[in-house]
Formats: structure tokens, C-alpha cells, sequence
């Protein structure tokens, strides 16, 4: 069987590297290129204190392309996601996106190139099982529940918001119905920001802060009783590294965008 050829954007990354230490232990895959600004013209292995990782480290898109993969991972950041999608699409290779942050303009853009070349990309905002499971929950109770909101912690230099998280779950949400507001808000007395941002409909807060991991609430609420549905994330990215494994794995068997892991999971 032929290995999967995989290139990595953000290699070096809190959440890049640990998924890199992933596909170098995996035996049906093969990293063929990586990207890293600051550790370009480097290996892999040196960075990562990885034996036997000997995939070269490129300062762009372009230069890492080079090596034909067959899935290109996007984790760097919002403003040259996009870029790179694009790049590896017309490259021949499918596409993960691990990035949070982009529009659904900027989405809509990929899924049009993708469609067109005939090639699948597979945008998850959080590769974490309880993330997955939280999304399908939610929308399991806003077909119950007419009113909710989400609240999308991280920490204080986080420079996205709202999160890819975030994001991913009001776009399902906006699938099931738009939430009812009792007060709308152009009749709200006092601040109107401070009731959050609407994003496709759902009032999202995003608390920045320090001493705060990445986490989600997702609040739904009738007369005289709530549900809360919370998934917290640890300090290691460990969690991810399955998740961005099926991805890489099952991306090839699409066409066009997708958003969710869950798209290629049996539920």
C-alpha cells in the first residue's frame, strides 16, 4: 500500500508539532515537506528533537508544494490560511484545514476551487472527540431549545475571535434554526455590544484572558431550566493528533469543502 504523502503548514506550532510526532509514527503515511517561517532550511527532526525525521523545513507554500503530497495541513494562521488552501488545491493535493478564524466568504472561496479541481478539503475548528461530541449535542437541543448562546474562552494572546470553535458550531446551529432573541437588539437599553457579537444568527461571546485554556459553552435556556454543554481543552495538543490523523486519512474520499469532523465519522 502507498503511503499518504503529507505536508504540514505551522510544523513547528504548539498544535503542528504534535501532529507532526503523529504522522511520523504512522505507517501508512509519509511527511514529505513541512513549513515554518523561523525554521526554514532546517529538518523536521533537528526542530522537533524527532530520530530520523529528516523531512526539510520551507519558508512558503510554494516551495513546500514541491514535494507532490497528496493531503496538505493547514495550521498556521488566518491570514495565509486561505493562501495555502488555494495553493495546494491547484497543487493536486487535498486539503485539511486545522486553522481557526477564517470567514465564511473565505470558506465559500476554497469550496468553489475545490469543486473545481476536483479535490476534497476537510475544515475542522477543533480536531477533539469532545468537541465533536458537543457539536452534535447542540444540535440535538436546538431543535428542542428555541433560545441559546455561546461563550468561547482562551487565553489572552489568542488573536482570533471569535474561535474556529466557535465559529463551526453557530454555522451548525444556523442549519437547525436561528435562535429567538426576546429583546432584539437595536432595543436594547444600555450597550448593545454588550450582549456579543450575532454570527450567522447566535450571540457569541469571546473571553480573552490569561490562566485560560481554550474551551467552549454552549448555553441553551427555556422558562425554568437551562442546559450547559461545556467542552474544556488541557495544555497539551495531544488531544488533537487523532482527530488530524482520520482527517488526513478520510480527506481524499471528498469533493468540495466540509466543515466538521464529523463529516467523516460514523454517528
Amino acid at each position: 500500500m502507498n503511503k499518504l504523502r503529507v505536508c504540514v503548514a505551522g510544523a513547528t506550532g504548539w498544535a503542528g508539532s504534535e501532529l507532526c510526532k503523529g504522522i511520523a509514527s504512522a505507517s501508512d503515511m509519509e511527511l514529505v515537506s513541512a513549513i515554518s517561517r523561523s525554521h526554514a532550511g532546517k529538518s523536521l527532526g533537528e526542530v522537533l528533537g524527532v530520530d530520523d525525521l529528516s523531512t526539510p523545513i520551507f519558508h512558503n507554500v510554494e516551495e513546500a508544494l514541491k514535494a507532490n503530497p497528496d493531503v496538505f495541513v493547514e495550521y498556521t494562521k488566518p491570514g495565509a490560511a486561505k493562501h495555502h488552501a488555494l495553493s495546494a488545491l491547484r497543487n493536486g493535493a487535498h486539503v485539511v484545514i486545522g486553522t481557526s478564524g477564517l470567514s465564511n466568504e473565505e470558506y465559500e472561496e476554497i469550496d468553489s476551487t475545490a469543486r473545481e479541481v476536483r479535490r476534497g478539503v476537510l475544515a475542522v475548528g477543533n480536531f477533539a472527540l469532545t468537541v465533536v461530541l458537543l457539536q452534535k449535542f447542540a444540535e440535538m437541543a436546538a431543535r428542542y431549545i428555541p433560545h441559546w448562546e455561546i461563550i468561547d474562552y482562551a487565553h489572552a494572546d489568542k488573536r482570533d475571535a471569535p474561535s474556529g470553535t466557535a465559529r463551526e458550531l453557530a454555522n451548525r446551529l444556523s442549519k437547525i434554526r436561528v435562535p429567538e432573541i426576546d429583546i432584539p437588539l437595536d432595543e436594547i437599553a444600555g450597550i448593545k455590544e454588550s450582549r456579543g457579537a450575532q454570527l450567522q444568527g447566535t450571540q457569541v461571546h469571546s473571553i480573552r484572558l490569561p490562566g485560560y485554556t481554550i474551551s467552549i459553552d454552549a448555553i441553551f435556556g427555556m422558562p425554568g431550566q437551562k442546559l450547559i454543554l461545556r467542552h474544556e481543552s488541557g495544555s497539551s495538543a495531544e488531544p488533537y493528533v487523532d482527530g488530524a490523523l482520520l482527517a488526513i486519512r478520510e480527506v481524499g474520499n471528498l469533493t468540495g469543502l466540509h466543515r466538521g469532523l464529523d463529516t467523516v465519522m460514523n454517528f
